[in-house]
């Protein structure tokens, strides 16, 4: 078999964090097999289409590093098409659609119905109140043949509805086994709108099978209309491909992951500073576990590593301190060059104030405790920017602001005395300052606690010799000073 994967997002807004995942799982098993993974735009909801979320979903797919053999593309910032199976844009297939709806009414297999909305709308309000299913009653499958002429003859506004038969609908999932359902408890669901519009269910069946399309691999949301595609599949005499359901991404308390939770849309965790990979990486592990003795994973190895069998049933919890360690430690492996250049749009008006040499060094000394890139404008000012800080944080345990003083003046002067290469090398300044302590029959914490204090304004930042290093000798030397006067005030 020829594997061949499909990822059909609907431009109605920003890529959505469980709709990536869909992606990904659609990639990774094409690539897994061999086969072709193909981009498909969804738009026959015409009501929720956002203007220029095709183009934004493209550009994210690229920016998450999910390629893809057939779909739309973007050459210079206009739509193209790639591949011998389009238009990949469904508003584009309508003819297709109205072609193969009309088959199916030929063959018995669906009708036109003329019911209006206020109909409709009644049916489903008696239903509710003897508690009976809402569903459609079938009332216009009993027109005789004469007065459907008659009705369309008259342009009559209608739709055109499958016609489920009796009986059960039996299909295997790839992740959940065999499924039945009854058929009695499924609509006779409308395949073309009045606006000439196809729904969901007749375009993805027949694009589906058009575009050679071999497994189809989306959410659990799913699995309740799969009946419906089995019929579709099965009065066009089409070949039914193999279905995976996947788990649905929830929030901390098992509700299913929405935005009034936090963010959901890709776009939003990039923006905050979350590196592609890591994001990947994460979202691949919602559901599907490879192995428990590793986490991190490159796209390579997720995709040698996928496997359909080993994806969960159950809910995934989207777990945000998981995410923030996972690319704290993607940032820590990045190579310092290509963090530096991710880094720089993320600093906004901290970065004019700072040299690529000097943002490299506060990089270098300040990734160990990043968690995202957002926050680089403010591991930035500490070094560029005037520090205002409580006198008593210089103060080690139960040392005196006496104390303190003393220390700071020391190190204030072993300082000056040093060659200023000896501020090239962290390692060097390390080296120093240690021998001086050692030298004096001091202990660390009262000379490096105050040291630090002094360098960076906080309780809570990188070591002593690190900042240094960053900021200098002459800075050293004057913060030093600064934070002597402010506990002799």
């Amino acid at each position: 078999m020829n594997v061949k994967t499909r990822f059909p997002p609907s431009p109605t807004g920003f890529l959505h964090v469980g709709s990536l995942r869909t992606a990904l799982y659609n990639f990774l098993f094409a690539k897994k097999n061999g086969g072709t993974f193909l981009v498909r735009i969804e738009d026959t909801d015409r009501a929720r289409l956002v203007q220029g979320a095709v183009e934004s979903l493209i550009k994210t797919l690229d920016r998450m590093g999910l390629s893809y053999d057939e779909g739309p593309i973007l050459v210079e910032g206009t739509l193209q098409e790639k591949g011998d199976h389009g238009p990949y844009v469904q508003s584009a297939r309508l003819p297709i659609y109205r072609e193969h709806a009309l088959r199916l009414v030929e063959q018995g297999d669906a009708y036109h119905c003329f019911c209006t909305r206020e109909r409709l709308k009644e049916l489903r309000k008696s239903q509710e109140l003897i508690k009976a299913s809402t569903k459609y009653d079938r009332h216009c499958l009993n027109l005789t043949a004469d007065e459907v002429k008659s009705q369309l003859e008259g342009q009559e506004e209608h739709v055109i509805r499958l016609r489920i038969p009796d009986g059960e609908t039996t299909f295997d999932d790839a992740i959940r086994g065999r499924i039945t359902i009854q058929n009695e408890q499924i609509d006779d669901q409308v395949l073309m709108k009045a606006d000439g519009f196809p729904t969901y269910h007749l375009a993805v069946v027949v694009d589906d099978q058009l575009m050679g399309v071999t497994h189809v691999i989306r959410g659990e949301e799913w699995i309740s209309s799969v009946p419906k595609h089995v019929h579709l599949y099965r009065a066009f005499g089409f070949t039914l491909p193999v279905f995976a359901h996947l788990p649905l991404i929830l929030n901390p308390d098992k509700s299913k992951l929405s935005k009034r939770q936090g963010d959901v849309a890709v776009e939003d965790y990039l923006a905050k500073g979350y590196l592609p990979e890591a994001l990947l990486n994460f979202v691949a592990l919602l559901g599907f576990n490879p192995s428990a003795d590793q986490e991190i994973y490159t796209l390579d190895e997720l995709v040698e590593t996928f496997d359909l069998s080993k994806v969960n049933k159950s809910g995934a919890v989207f777990d945000i301190a998981k995410l923030n360690w996972m690319n704290g430690m993607y940032i820590r492996a990045m190579d310092i060059d290509k963090l530096l250049k991710t880094a720089k749009p993320f600093c906004g008006g901290e970065g004019e104030l700072v040299s690529d040499d000097l943002l490299k060094k506060i990089l270098i000394v300040e990734r160990d405790r990043l968690v995202t890139l957002a926050e680089i404008p403010d591991r930035i000012k500490p070094y560029t920017q005037a520090l205002t800080y409580d006198a008593h944080l210089l103060v080690w345990k139960k040392s005196t602001k006496e104390d303190a003083v003393v220390q700071l003046r020391s190190i204030q002067e072993f300082v000056i005395g040093l060659p200023s290469s000896i501020f090239d090398d962290v390692a060097l300044i390390e080296s120093e300052i240690k021998q001086y302590i050692e030298s004096k029959g001091l202990q660390n914490g009262p000379v490096l606690w105050p040291m630090r204090v002094a360098l960076s304004g906080s309780e809570q930042s990188a070591g002593p010799f690190q900042i240094a290093w960053v900021l200098g000798q002459a800075e050293t030397i004057l913060r030093l000073k600064k934070a002597i006067t402010k506990l002799s005030s």
